[in-house]
């Protein structure tokens, strides 16, 4: 299969470049070459996606599977005016913040509410608009593709340090503040099994919409696999959304935050999606043990970033937490 790749020089893009090469396909990625390598075994195609005419390096060649991580609007659009074509299989990549709906429990992709698109004219997403833009993206794409639309993406090569920061933290063993509760839902996809599904769907042609993230799993069971597999002698204080918010932990990602952890009720569906359609169509999710040792080996090889709480950061949070108990 001759397969280009709009992007693959960074994480998911990587992963299905190295992917498909593995597999023996032929392999193209077309990008401005700036994120970093590509994959062995991989060609190289400079283009500039954000200009009339950047696609031009490409004209001429023909591909059997087209694979776009786009998160902008206009790039998305003159992709599939230059290179979409009767027989030419397209994947999208598209996210999980394309729904409306963050706190509704157990919703699939084929009936869940979508965020209005942003507007035709709009060019560039921002984190602002993030969710819009990739409807917008979706639309530009049509419904001849394969859409998968992402979750949590984790694993080595992960540029954001979200999923990072847990290995990270339970390696150095110790007190670990959990935040919430041991029940409550986490789900993620490994990229390399994201990466493994998408070249799938260009060896089969599969088409449709789907929610490209792993099972539901409790952050409990998550915290005590990843503890399993790198420090067993870990102990996990569990603090409330209402404590952490008063000592000013934020959720999600950045600064002073508690990675993948997103308050309840308000994002209770955030991470619950129903993915058995995903899983019927060939998706598969390695052990998170897995994911979480090739992470913090990744990590101490010194390539990658965390993000979240610092060490004090997390000490004098923990500390207030216990003199609020005993007091």
């Amino acid at each position: 299969m001759r397969l280009l790749i709009l992007g693959g020089t960074q994480f998911l893009g990587r992963a299905v470049a190295t992917h498909a090469c593995a597999a023996g396909h032929d392999v193209t990625c077309a990008a401005r070459g700036l994120a970093g390598p590509i994959a062995a075994r991989a060609r190289f195609v400079r283009v500039d996606r954000d200009t009339t005419d950047g696609l031009a390096p490409l004209a001429g060649q023909t591909f059997d599977a087209v694979v776009d991580v786009a998160r902008h609007p206009g790039q998305v659009r003159r992709a599939v005016a230059a290179l979409k074509r009767p027989g030419v299989h397209w994947s999208f990549v598209s996210t999980v913040s394309v729904y409306a709906d963050n706190q509704t429990p157990g919703q699939r992709s084929d009936t869940a509410p979508l965020r209005e698109p942003v507007a035709e004219d709009v060019e560039h997403s921002t984190d602002a608009i993030y969710g819009a833009a990739k409807v917008a993206c979706e639309q530009a794409v049509g419904n001849d593709a394969f859409i998968c639309r992402a979750g949590l993406i984790a694993g080595p090569e992960d540029p954001t340090g979200r999923f990072a920061y847990w290995p990270a933290r339970i390696a150095r063993g110790g007190e670990v503040l959990a935040p919430g509760s041991p029940d409550d839902a986490v789900q993620f996809i490994d990229v390399r099994d994201l990466a493994q599904w998408i070249v799938h769907a260009a060896e089969t042609g599969l088409k449709g919409i789907y929610d490209g993230i792993g099972p539901i799993r409790t952050r409990g069971e998550f915290l005590a696999e990843c503890a399993a597999a790198l420090n067993p002698s870990c102990r996990f204080t569990w603090i409330d959304r209402a404590f952490l918010e008063a000592h000013d932990i934020r959720r999600w990602a950045g600064p002073r935050s508690l990675p993948m952890w997103l308050p309840l009720p308000d994002y209770a569906g955030f991470m619950t999606r129903d993915t058995s359609p995903a899983r019927e169509a060939g998706l598969t999710a390695r052990p998170v043990a897995t994911t979480a040792r090739d992470t913090r080996s990744w990590l101490r090889a010194g390539n990658g970033p965390v993000i979240g709480l610092t060490e004090d950061e997390e000490t004098a949070v923990l500390a207030a937490w216990h003199a609020g108990r005993t007091s």
